[in-house]
């Protein structure tokens, strides 16, 4: 199902003008209009006052709001309220409260707070998704519908242990099978009748929290079947929806948000929106890295399709100790960021500052005292006419990545809670460490499942693979004999879908040309010396965390060679030459420059390095339209003026210049350019 389309990319974000009498209503459009503000998301809490008790419906006030925005002409995206239940529901079923990690059953309170199998939830929320839209489904505001908000969290109640116990029937069959996949032989856990079997948490398998079980099998598949219990109340809601509307739904998932695999919901999105609250920004360059991993990743969930920023904040957030204010000319840079990297749409939370509760201080972009001629206000004001000046060109435009970085959320879950290496090994992390090499070399990335079709991509780059599901080693080998590369790193290829050791020989050693022989692991901060040889060039890089002692094949190269410890002088990084191809093993831990100058080399090959990628900050990337027009980003993520030679052209969508390669091109600290041509 496509997106919902407007005349340019969408602006605007959640509002809750409940909250407010309606005089300000007056004021909240002004400002609208001074903003260019075009898409409203409302509804997203508002159960509490649209079914006061049960089945007792008043859509009096939300009608108003729809109705206003109408005649405003704006579009809505209008929610579903199940991402915080009304306190009757809690009072009234108390099976709708959810069991924690700890064993407690929870009253009513805060949000994601809802047991994902309870039936009552269930009932009443697909009730309220089918009420709105038998009221809301052919209003003329409406574009699209939200669902729920941020799913998230855990439930290990009665009613999710049935429904667990009913999921592995489904998935194993039978209890042989699902004893050897858990390897339960091991400290006489053999189950013998599947009511034997309870969910994975502090009162069973685990200890010291949800990353240090017992049996990694059985928490591995928890996490899998709450994500799936999540989803299917999303699907249900939808299902309700679609009885009474054909216009596209979606709910705003969380980026590389660990408790949920949004690849297991990407088919029951019609489209993909996020919410973009990056972590304290400690680093601009890094922040600018993770948050185009990001948009990636949320673009790769549904094989490239355009994607919506459906929440940022306008200037600081309301969750964290610290909370510093956006600095002036970022809340643009980090807009047009995501609408570079394929979002068709920018929205805000929120559109006009709470008066109360924990997010009363949570940035907006009109605050508390309704002034329009605030800092914030004038640049959200400005960037608004900007996103109005490009029109409908950028929308549906794609980007042209010939580079795959293999996200898995599977691997992700394995990696980190088992024992025996080293537990301060972060799989996100070195995710992102090898991208943030691939973003500083300007290439342009997808973030894709294991399960996408590779054969677009001239390189492939998979840290962490530490689980192999499916024909995804088959996969790999074709890609690499047809003339692509591979480059893996440590951990990887080590356990079947179950999360159990392969034994004999791993399916992906025969690929990379080696064998482990041994993992030696090390405290933060002890580094071994890696000697890397490449382009008749030596460079020495540290290697923390994990030490790969390598066996490798007659033929398979030596890249790389560890400095100290008995096992100086042996591998650490490695090429296997396979067909026409290439799969590199990256056996360590190795820093941000030695990661950069593999990925550099590979990179260049195949004539993948982006221009500008020895301009440090000056990001550079791509969107092909569907008429075919190429629109270049040019991002500045500098604190300061850099004068650079042009390595690109085209005409500026935002200020009308035009720029030539060989122009020295001063860029100002957040400055964009939007070259079509």
């Amino acid at each position: 199902m496509p997106l919902p389309v407007g005349d340019h990319i969408r602006y605007g974000g959640d509002y809750n003008p409940e909250q407010w009498p309606v005089e300000v209503w007056d004021e909240d459009h002004a400002a609208f209009d001074l903003a260019h503000v075009t898409t409203l998301t409302v509804g997203v809490f508002a159960w509490a006052h649209t079914e006061p008790r049960e089945g007792r419906y008043d859509f009096s006030r939300l009608d108003a709001i729809v109705e206003r925005a109408h005649r405003e002409g704006r579009d809505v995206v209008l929610a579903t309220p199940s991402g915080a239940m009304p306190p009757w529901l809690a009072r009234a079923y108390p099976d709708a409260c959810r069991v924690d990690f700890e064993g407690r059953r929870h009253v009513h309170g805060q949000r994601h707070n809802h047991c994902p199998s309870s039936p009552d939830f269930r009932r009443l929320s697909v009730a309220m998704a089918d009420a709105l839209a038998q009221r809301y489904g052919d209003h003329p505001a409406v574009v699209a519908w939200h669902v729920g908000n941020e799913y998230g969290g855990a439930c290990y109640c009665d009613l999710c242990a049935a429904g667990f116990r009913d999921w592995l029937r489904a998935r194993y069959g039978t209890l042989e099978r699902l004893n050897d996949a858990w390897t339960t032989l091991f400290w006489s856990h053999v189950y013998g009748d599947w009511e034997e079997v309870v969910p994975p948490s502090m009162l069973s398998e685990h200890w010291r929290g949800p990353n240090h079980t017992a049996f990694q099998g059985i928490t591995l598949d928890y996490r899998r079947y709450m994500s799936d219990r999540l989803r299917e109340g999303f699907v249900a809601e939808r299902a309700a929806i679609r009885a009474h509307s054909s216009l596209p739904a979606t709910t705003n998932l969380m980026g590389f948000y660990q408790p949920v695999d949004y690849h297991r919901w990407a088919d029951d999105l019609d489209f993909v929106s996020w919410d973009n609250y990056p972590p304290l920004p400690d680093d601009p360059l890094r922040t600018a890295a993770r948050m185009a991993a990001t948009h990636a990743a949320m673009r790769g969930l549904k094989d490239g399709q355009p994607f919506w920023v459906m929440e940022q904040t306008p200037s600081i957030t309301a969750s964290r100790d610290v909370n510093p204010v956006k600095r002036p000319g970022v809340l643009g840079l980090w807009t047009w960021q995501s609408v570079a990297h394929g979002a068709d749409a920018t929205l805000y939370f929120q559109m006009r500052q709470s008066k109360g509760a924990c997010e009363k201080y949570h940035g907006a972009l009109i605050d508390h005292s309704g002034r329009t001629d605030t800092r914030v206000f004038r640049e959200a004001a400005d960037l608004g006419a900007a996103l109005a000046r490009t029109g409908p060109a950028l929308l549906g435009a794609r980007t042209p990545a010939r580079v795959a970085l293999l996200l898995d959320w599977d691997s992700w879950w394995a990696v980190e809670m088992t024992d025996g290496y080293n537990r301060h090994v972060s799989y996100l992390q070195t995710l992102l460490q090898y991208h943030r090499a691939l973003w500083a070399a300007n290439a342009e990335v997808d973030v894709v499942p294991v399960t996408a079709d590779l054969a677009a991509y001239d390189v492939v780059v998979a840290p962490v693979l530490h689980l192999l599901k499916g024909d995804v080693a088959a996969r790999l080998t074709a890609h690499v004999e047809r003339g692509g590369t591979l480059v893996t790193t440590f951990y990887g290829g080590r356990v079947d879908e179950d999360d159990n050791a392969y034994l004999g020989v791993p399916p992906l050693d025969p690929l990379l040309g080696t064998r482990v022989e041994e993992t030696d692991s090390g405290l933060p901060g002890a580094a071994n010396p890696v000697t890397l040889v490449l382009d008749d060039e030596a460079t020495t890089h540290d290697a923390t965390l994990v030490f790969e002692l390598l066996v490798p094949e007659a033929g398979t190269e030596v890249i790389g060679t560890y400095g100290a410890d008995f096992y100086a002088g042996r591998p650490a990084v490695t090429r296997s030459r396979r067909g026409d191809g290439a799969a590199w093993h990256v056996a360590t831990g190795l820093d941000d420059a030695g990661v950069g100058r593999v990925l550099r080399h590979v990179l260049t090959g195949y004539g993948l390095v982006g221009p500008h990628a020895d301009d440090e900050g000056v990001e550079v990337t791509r969107r092909v339209a569907p008429d075919g027009a190429t629109f270049t980003f040019v991002l500045h993520h500098g604190a300061s003026p850099v004068t650079v030679t042009s390595q690109v052209a085209g005409e500026d969508l935002l200020t009308g210049r035009t720029v030539e390669v060989g122009d020295a091109l001063v860029l100002e600290a957040a400055e964009v350019l939007v070259l079509r041509g």
